[in-house]
């Protein structure tokens, strides 16, 4: 396990007919990715898996701040989906492949998010949007990491607004609330004044 404090983001824009398709925004799905790019870049390492329809948004946001990307971003990606790896993986320098479950989908997942999900010190994992996976994420993130924050946001919708209405402690008033950056600051605990570092190392 690597010792830098590490915030973990799932997240999905939903496709029709899967769970949480029901109602989501995607413009705010985009906004809220990039306000924990605000907060977290440099600051703490973030993780995530590589979900085509968010690893191109997050480098879109990352770009604009001047950090060494392969020191203070993790991405992992299963080789189940090696000939559907988006462009923008290669950008950001550094990301981890898991072996693929010859034949099966689900298990290649699975094999994937329990390696990302033990091998660093997480602070908190954000949900934003999101479909089953999302879900699932959500249950072993918790299970492995129990003293760990746990924050669904629950206005872009998806499947993390019924996470965020499972979930304890968080305030009400963040059910309708899109001052992403406000909150994310606040419940991730980050202080303003904190410096970005190009290397967490």
């Amino acid at each position: 396990m690597t010792d830098e404090p590490a915030v973990f983001l799932s997240a999905s824009v939903p496709q029709e007919g899967r769970l949480g398709s029901e109602d989501f925004d995607p413009f705010l799905i985009k906004e809220a990715v990039s306000a924990l790019i605000e907060v977290v870049l440099g600051r703490y390492l973030l993780v995530w898996d590589g979900q085509p329809a968010i690893t191109p948004m997050i480098w879109e946001a990352a770009r604009r701040y001047d950090v060494s990307y392969p020191d203070v971003v993790t991405l992992y990606q299963s080789a189940f989906f090696k000939d559907r790896y988006p462009e923008e993986n290669t950008k950001f320098g550094n990301f981890v492949e898991t072996p693929a479950t010859p034949g099966n989908q689900d298990a290649s997942l699975e094999r994937m998010r329990k390696s990302m999900l033990s091998e660093h010190n997480y602070k908190a994992a954000v949900f934003i949007g999101g479909m089953e996976g999302i879900r699932d994420e959500y249950n072993l993130f918790a299970r492995l990491n129990p003293n760990a924050i746990l924050l669904p946001i629950p206005s872009p919708g998806g499947y993390a607004r019924t996470l965020f209405e499972q979930t304890e402690g968080l305030p009400p008033e963040l059910n309708g609330a899109v001052d992403y950056t406000y909150w994310l600051y606040k419940l991730l605990d980050v202080d303003l004044a904190t410096k970005r570092r190009a290397s967490l190392l």
